[in-house]
């Protein structure tokens, strides 16, 4: 019985004898890695990261009134506006509308349906075309409206 001890004591240390050596790399490769980890970070700093573009908005010009007109011209160098509107004052619920048609100042034919609303509200339309003069065409019954058109201006922030 006494031999069976010794056996299983001998296998047991020639087991560990033969691990530690593993462990001990183990521990040195761990060791090496975190020091190559901690002097990354000390080395030359990168290039910032460039910021996306802003995007503002200019005042363009403003209208407001009552049923149908066609604005004057304005000019959108950059291609992108915006038209802010409201419509308020129905005269009889469910009986107002408004619409806004963007038409080109160059050859009068028309851009785009900005606006067709029934009653009272109030949105932004964003157009996006090319860089010319505009006007638009407001088409409104039973209600009063404004607008405010807006150009985008792309920069960069700081």
């Amino acid at each position: 019985m006494a031999e069976a001890a010794d056996c299983s004591r001998h296998g047991a240390a020639s087991v560990e004898g033969r691990i530690e050596p593993y462990l001990a790399l183990a521990m040195k490769l761990l060791i090496l890695a975190c020091a190559a980890l901690l002097s990354a970070g000390c080395g030359r700093k990168s290039k910032p990261e460039a910021k996306a573009p802003a995007v503002g908005w200019r005042f363009i010009e403003s209208w407001s009134g009552q049923g149908d007109t066609q604005t004057d011209s304005f000019d959108i160098q950059s291609g992108a506006f915006r038209i802010k509107w409201q419509t308020s004052h129905e005269t009889a619920p469910g009986a107002g509308a408004f619409r806004i048609m963007v038409h080109s100042g160059v050859s009068s034919r028309p851009i785009a349906l900005a606006v067709d609303h029934k009653g009272i509200g109030q949105d932004t339309a964003y157009i996006t075309d090319d860089p010319r003069p505009y006007f638009l065409v407001v088409t409104s019954k039973n209600v009063d409206w404004s607008i405010r058109v807006e150009e985008g201006i792309v920069g960069q922030p700081y």
